[in-house]
This record gives C-alpha cells, sequence and structure tokens, in this order.
C-alpha cells in the first residue's frame, strides 16, 4: 500500500458503468486523503460507441490509463480476443499505477479481465452490484465469477446480500448501500423538455418512447429477429416520438444496430438513434419519457425510481428485482405491443406515484466512498470461505 493517500483505481469499459460509477469516483476525487486514479478501457475508446473516453474527460476525471481492446467484429471468437488484450493492458497499467485497491462494477467481460489481473497481481478489488441476476445473458456468469474475485461487495438489495453471501462471501466485507446510479436523481441537475427537443431534433410530443436493446448473449436466436420484432412493434405507434440509445459492444451487436438505424433512417421525422446521449441527457430523458422499452438495466433501476414505466423485453434482465412499474413481455410484436399498450394506459399510470424504487434512495456514494477510504487492506488477500447454513 502506497505510504501517503489510499490509491483507489477505477475501471471502466461503457457508458453504463461509468455512469453508476460517477458519484462515487466523485467522492473519492474530493478527498484529501485518497487519491482517485481512472483507467478507461473497451467502448469508450471506440467511435462507434461515441467515444465517450471525452465525456469522462470533460466531466474533470484524469485518465490515468488507456487500455485499447476492442476489436472490429462482435463474434464469440473477437469478443475473447479482446478480453485476452484487456488482460494485458490492464496488467501494464496496474504495475505502472501501483492501486491500492481497484473498483469494478457490474458484469462485463471488461470486468472479469480487470479482476483476474488483480488477482494475480494481489490487488484488492471491490465490486459494485454483485448478486444480482441477468439469467438470458453472459453476464450472469461473469457477475458472480467476479464476486469471487473480489474481497469488498457493494450490493444494491437485500435480496442480492444474500446471493453474495450464498457465494461465501465474508458477511462483514458485503454492504447494502443501494444503487449509485441513483444518486444522479438527487445530486445531478437534469436536463428539461426544451434542451432535450434541441438535442434530439425531435418535437418529443407524447407519447415519447425512450428505447433500449442490447444483445441477448445467451439466445442461440439470430438477434436480428428479436431486433425486428421491436421495429414491427413501434411501428403500431406511428404518432410516438422515439429515442434509441446505442446497442453495447456485446456479442450480437452489429444485428442489432442496423436493424435500429434502419428505421430511424427510414423516419427522421419522429426517431432518433443515438450512440451515447450521456448520463444527464439520458436520464433526463427517461424523466419525460412516457414508456421506457427495451432490455436494459436502466429500465429496472432508474425508470422505476423515476416512477416512469417499463416495458422489458425478452430473458435478457430475467432473474432481476423488479418494480410494480416493470412490465415483462415476450421478444415478439404481439406481446411487446400489447405491454406497450398496457404502460399507456389510464390504470396503470395512475397507479405509478406509489411505485417504490427496490434499488435505494440514491445515497450510495457517499457510504461507498467511506468504506474504500477506512476498510483495513492488510489482510484481505486471503478470504475465508463462509458457509451458507440451508
Amino acid at each position: 500500500m502506497s505510504a501517503t493517500r489510499r490509491r483507489i483505481c477505477f475501471v471502466t469499459g461503457t457508458r453504463a458503468d461509468y455512469g453508476h460509477l460517477y458519484w462515487v469516483m466523485r467522492e473519492v476525487q474530493s478527498d484529501p486523503e485518497l487519491e482517485l486514479q481512472v483507467i478507461v478501457t473497451g467502448a469508450h475508446l471506440c467511435n462507434a460507441w461515441g467515444r465517450t473516453v471525452d465525456v469522462i474527460e470533460r466531466d474533470g476525471f484524469p485518465i490515468d490509463a488507456r487500455v485499447d481492446m476492442q476489436l472490429s467484429g462482435d463474434s464469440g471468437v473477437a469478443t475473447s480476443k479482446s478480453t485476452g488484450l484487456a488482460v494485458i493492458g490492464l496488467a501494464d497499467a496496474y504495475e505502472r499505477l501501483a492501486p491500492d485497491l481497484i473498483v469494478l462494477l457490474g458484469d462485463r467481460y471488461e470486468e472479469l479481465a480487470a479482476a483476474q489481473v488483480a488477482l494475480l497481481m494481489k490487488i484488492p478489488v471491490a465490486h459494485i452490484h454483485g448478486g444480482e441476476t441477468s439469467e438470458g445473458a453472459m453476464d450472469e456468469s461473469i457477475r458472480h465469477a467476479v464476486t469471487k474475485l473480489s474481497h469488498l461487495h457493494f450490493v444494491a438489495a437485500d435480496d442480492y446480500r444474500r446471493r453474495v453471501l450464498q457465494l461465501g462471501e465474508n458477511p462483514a466485507a458485503v454492504f447494502n448501500f443501494g444503487a449509485p446510479g441513483l444518486d444522479h436523481l438527487t445530486r445531478t441537475t437534469l436536463p428539461d423538455r426544451a434542451a432535450l427537443m434541441q438535442h434530439t431534433g425531435l418535437p418529443l410530443d407524447a407519447p415519447v418512447f425512450a428505447v433500449t436493446y442490447h444483445p441477448v448473449t445467451l439466445n442461440a436466436q439470430d438477434p436480428a429477429i428479436a431486433a425486428n420484432a421491436l421495429i414491427a412493434a413501434l411501428e403500431r405507434f406511428p404518432t410516438a416520438n422515439i429515442v434509441f440509445t446505442g446497442v453495447n459492444a456485446d456479442p450480437g451487436n452489429a444485428a442489432i444496430a442496423r436493424v435500429i438505424k434502419e428505421f430511424t433512417v427510414a423516419n427522421p421525422e419522429r426517431a432518433r438513434l443515438f450512440d451515447s446521449l450521456g448520463q444527464q441527457r439520458y436520464l433526463g430523458l427517461l424523466q419525460m419519457a412516457d414508456v421506457v422499452i427495451g432490455n436494459s438495466s436502466s429500465g429496472l433501476i432508474e425508470a422505476p425510481a423515476l416512477r416512469v414505466p417499463t416495458v422489458n423485453i425478452g430473458d435478457r434482465q430475467r432473474g432481476r428485482l423488479k418494480a410494480a412499474s416493470v412490465i415483462d413481455c415476450a421478444d415478439d410484436a404481439d406481446s411487446i405491443e400489447t405491454a406497450i399498450n398496457r404502460a399507456l394506459s389510464g390504470q396503470f399510470r395512475a397507479e405509478l406515484p406509489a411505485n417504490v424504487s427496490l434499488y435505494g434512495q440514491g445515497q450510495a456514494a457517499p457510504q461507498i466512498k467511506q468504506v474504500l477510504k477506512t476498510c483495513d487492506l492488510s489482510n484481505i488477500l486471503m478470504k475465508k470461505f463462509f458457509d451458507f447454513h440451508l
């Protein structure tokens, strides 16, 4: 460990994990007894995904290392090779930066690479959002693997804490402070409708649909089939203004992106696609949307906290905690249409004011920072397995 300030190193690979990490990073940055380190990798460095590294820099976070790992192609082979590149690059970055603690969020292959390098280099890891389930995606296995490679755990709900304990983790090292991404709702000024209209170029008259759809990576079906079903359902709402945010970098992304782009090009008067809106604009969009549609975790975490209905499509998020404002549906056009109509119905919307967030109240970041700052790291690497007695 460093002799002076404790070095806390955040590894971020996508716009999604950065949005959730933002306030924790800000808390560390503002503490004079801590040194913030930032490693940027993955889709952040790619033009195809909006080159969101520029957003991180504009937010005032100096970047200590850039690890270029993203290969062209979205096959399992390309993703595996990208993960290997991440391992090599992160090993070099860790050696140079000598962090005392690595902070990871989520369940993607970038986090898996970051955690395994930390293990081999004997650097403790703090993991955020462990214990969750998303049975339709590879993320499910990666998330639990990262839990076992980590030493501190910041979960978002009691159910998830119990699941981390089932994996044999020390109860004293598992903290439930809620989802840090919800801190934006209590600390970040969100843009209003006029600002979003100017940015999107759409009138944003009701109904407004916010749509994000990612590959269901454990599904053997061609991802274009489900994407076409989504578009077919959206076409049945000809008066809707639709804002799509870009597909993530998972295997199968290209086919989905192509279908969405074709729809937006054919319907420029009412549909737009953005590689990345940025966290503030994205949350502003959710706040004013009539329905959030797709299979992103933001439909289960942020949208319910904003009391906006979610149409959650297919199996990607199967197993996660879902508020009463979330409507599950199959990934065919008729089911999606039915779910959207239910979300728009007066009866369903009348119940939204009573909706309760299952992921905390937006006060996680200061509590996470305090644990990162004060936890004893001297004997943390050698973990005891705590049996879970059924």
